[in-house]
């Protein structure tokens, strides 16, 4: 069943509802009982195909849920209004009730995945303090993201922002299942925004499928919901909890100095810069992120 199958025709086993009535693709793999459930979010224009290589190297042990965001993969389009990180937030939180009703949890954030996580802290720091015991922020930011330049110097990289927003209004107002894109456009595209040196071309396909496979006004509104993100506050409520900060030195959408206000903000986590890596760290470093998550499995569990 293809993407968009699954969007129209979810099963109730990957199907979950949130108080709003979005429909939420959701994949679980491992035994329900174990003592420690891993939560992966991915990022704006994926979906939760984005840990498959991470899932690799972290081995058949841990139970893990990822799902893909409203607006990505598999789940209903975001309804107008709905797609920001709060309302992101609040899927997390429902979801963690009913799929994960009990026990320790580890959750891990890709991106506007990460930002997801940082809302959750501020809108139920309940939840946070008696059930999170390891967070992972991979290649994210907790604000200023209206500033992003691309990597790009001067008037260019100004250039590129103010035609970002422009693009994120009219996707907004666009009709449509699938953006219009031409997918060897957007793979030349992926190949030069999000990643670093030498990607596999097998990551950079992926990475345009999930984009192709992304509903178009949800990835416009979600694009303005990431500009005005604003959650380096929420991080202190996370200070006590074991985590890592995981950044790509070329990483062109959520840049190292973005990675270091959390890393301030969360001086007893773990912080790592990936040198040659850009912004795809769950396939560019699959197998050192599964190692850094891993190890907030163990911890989690003392």
């Amino acid at each position: 069943m293809t993407t968009l199958e699954r969007r129209r025709h979810p099963s109730r086993e990957h199907r979950f509802v949130a108080g709003d009535g979005a429909a939420l693709h959701v994949e679980s793999q491992g035994p329900a009982d174990a003592p420690v459930t891993l939560v992966l979010v991915h990022g704006w224009t994926q979906d939760h195909r984005t840990w498959d290589g991470v899932l690799e190297h972290l081995g058949p042990g841990p139970r893990v849920v990822r799902y893909d965001l409203r607006g990505h993969g598999g789940s209903s389009p975001a309804r107008r209004g709905t797609a920001t990180i709060p309302r992101l937030a609040d899927d997390l939180a429902e979801l963690i009730a009913d799929r994960v009703p009990t026990g320790p949890v580890v959750l891990a954030g890709h991106s506007m995945g990460g930002m997801t996580i940082m809302a959750l802290a501020e809108r139920h720091p309940r939840l946070v303090e008696e059930r999170v015991r390891g967070v992972a922020f991979v290649a994210t930011s907790s604000g200023r993201m209206d500033r992003i330049t691309l990597g790009l110097p001067g008037l260019a990289g100004s250039m590129c922002a103010r035609f970002e927003r422009k693009l994120a209004k009219a996707l907004a107002h666009r009709g449509g299942e699938r953006l219009p894109l031409n997918p060897a456009m957007v793979r030349c595209g992926a190949r030069f925004l999000v990643f670093g040196d030498k990607p596999r071309r097998a990551d950079v396909r992926s990475v345009a499928d999930q984009l192709l496979c992304a509903h178009p006004a949800s990835v416009g509104e979600f694009q303005d919901a990431i500009s005005v993100h604003d959650c380096r506050l929420a991080l202190r409520a996370l200070r006590t909890v074991p985590g890592v900060v995981l950044v790509g030195e070329k990483d062109r959408l959520c840049p190292l100095p973005h990675a270091k206000v959390i890393a301030e903000e969360l001086p007893d986590a773990e912080f790592v810069r990936y040198p040659g890596a850009g912004h795809m760290l769950p396939q560019e470093r699959a197998g050192e992120v599964a190692a850094r998550i891993g190890a907030l499995l163990r911890v989690a569990v003392r």
